[in-house]
């Protein structure tokens, strides 16, 4: 069931619960996958949420038989095509009906922090290719303001004149036991993680006060290739799944024909 709410920042009961927040990640993914229709051009997003949506698309695959996916990673895409759903290039699509992607955190104006999956710059392609762009989330991402870290993708030349600019960031490195969707590079005695497009993943860990104006100072700065920071006017619906079940909240992008 989807309902309307406010928006405002809750809780799932026992948020500490790790059975819990999967099952509310898994409400949001089914909800959006009623959404998706036979014949509909549809972006997928990257992360542990999104899994659950392409396990619910693969159930309708049969269902589903003319719609067409982008993926925005290729672990995204080998779920995808092993659950029987059409996969193609984003520029074979063109404007996709609808985009789906979970999120890191989403404040109480809908703007969002993506990105802990290092696929953020192809999830802003996608979501910015779509009509509708749905957030899906467990309650526990739902926050009073955002807070670091906020996810970049970095060209690797100069990276380390790139990182003084930016002030107060750091290279991520790849841990041993993470599975992820970019791969890894050595720098100086660590892994570097990459995204799927070779760019260096990052993260800026100084305050976010006004997610505007850094979202512009962030993007100012040569050498970022793209940051975390998603605006409210690329959101559609955010759908979060809770200990009542999945609350729909309406987006700001405003709505096409």
């Amino acid at each position: 069931m989807v309902s309307a709410g406010s928006g405002a920042p809750q809780e799932p009961s026992g948020v500490g619960d790790a059975q819990e927040i999967e099952r509310h990640k898994r409400l949001a993914a089914r909800a959006a996958a009623e959404l998706v229709q036979d014949g509909m051009l549809v972006g997928l997003g990257t992360g542990s949420t999104v899994a659950y949506l392409l396990e619910a698309l693969g159930e309708r695959e049969r269902e589903l038989g003319e719609a067409r996916f982008a993926a925005t990673s290729p672990a995204t895409e080998i779920t995808a095509r092993a659950l029987g759903l059409e996969v193609r290039e984003l520029d074979e699509l063109g404007e996709l009906d609808l985009a789906i992607d979970g999120a890191d955190q989403v404040d109480p104006q809908g703007w969002l922090i993506k990105g802990g999956g290092a696929a953020h710059t192809r999830e802003k392609i996608v979501a910015a290719s779509a009509r509708r762009f749905v957030v899906i989330v467990s309650a526990e991402k739902l926050v009073g303001a955002l807070t670091p870290p906020v996810p970049l993708e970095l060209i690797g030349f100069g990276v380390q004149s790139t990182l003084r600019r930016l002030e107060q960031s750091q290279l991520r490195a790849q841990p041993s036991a993470r599975v992820g969707v970019g791969s890894a590079v050595a720098s100086g005695s660590e892994l570097v993680q990459r995204s799927p497009d070779g760019g260096l993943i990052a993260d800026y860990l100084g305050p976010v006060g006004d997610p505007r104006e850094l979202e512009a100072r962030l993007s100012a700065v040569a050498g970022v290739i793209e940051h975390g920071l998603f605006e409210p006017e690329m959101v559609s619906l955010i759908l979060s799944g809770g200990e009542d079940g999945v609350v729909s909240r309406a987006g700001a992008k405003p709505a096409t024909p």
